[in-house]
């Protein structure tokens, strides 16, 4: 299945408190958002507060929407369901304009299954702070399907994303499916848990 890993509660021990990052901003993307460009002292709580910024921006979507996910072992280009899953595509655009998702890694890989990634704490366990509600819909789990993952309640799904790397009907129905990949499918195959997400730019045809 394509769950959320459930966070271990550990006691951390004491640290120093690091400096604040050095976040500069992009100029803002085709739907009026500002890219956060993160530096190496950047922290997951950083990228879960610009998250929560963003989490209610208006986003007017016309049905032609794309994704371009550069990763290090190349771009991948993904057409958006955004009639079959306007709020999922809604919150996976505020996110990707946001700069939640660059430099994060793929932290799942299970050959023949899926790739999976956007998790701001690396592990499968985190989340921008927020959840979004369930969308039923039509679409199939198919390769190069793109899903939401979620915890074992239907309206746990976030951020967190997945890759199709073979058909998967057991999945049809109880995740998600809010894009297909169009172009860059061998880049897909050759992504593994570590590799990195660079930036995911959003474009109209």
């Amino acid at each position: 299945m394509i769950y959320c890993s459930k966070a271990e509660k550990k006691e951390e021990p004491k640290q120093e408190p690091l400096p604040p990052p050095t976040v500069t901003k992009a100029e803002p993307g085709p739907f009026g958002i500002t890219r956060h460009l993160w530096d190496s002292t950047a922290t997951p709580q950083d990228r879960i507060e610009v998250a929560l910024a963003v989490k209610d921006e208006d986003i007017e979507l016309q049905g032609n929407e794309k994704a371009t996910i550069e990763t290090n072992k190349g771009a991948i280009v993904v057409k958006l369901y955004s009639k079959d899953a306007p709020k999922t595509v809604r919150n996976f655009i505020r996110l990707a304009e946001s700069g939640f998702y660059d430099g994060l890694i793929w932290h799942r890989y299970e050959p023949g299954f899926v790739i999976q990634g956007g998790d701001p704490l690396g592990s499968g366990s985190g989340n921008p702070g927020y959840n979004i509600a369930f969308e039923h819909n039509n679409r199939k789990h198919e390769l190069g399907a793109v899903g939401m993952a979620r915890g074992q309640d239907l309206n746990s799904a976030s951020c967190q994303f997945y890759f199709c790397l073979a058909p998967q009907p057991g999945l049809d129905g109880n995740y998600v499916v809010f894009a297909k990949t169009v172009e860059g499918m061998d880049v897909v195959n050759e992504l593994r848990r570590g590799d990195t997400i660079v930036k995911i730019t959003i474009s109209r045809d």
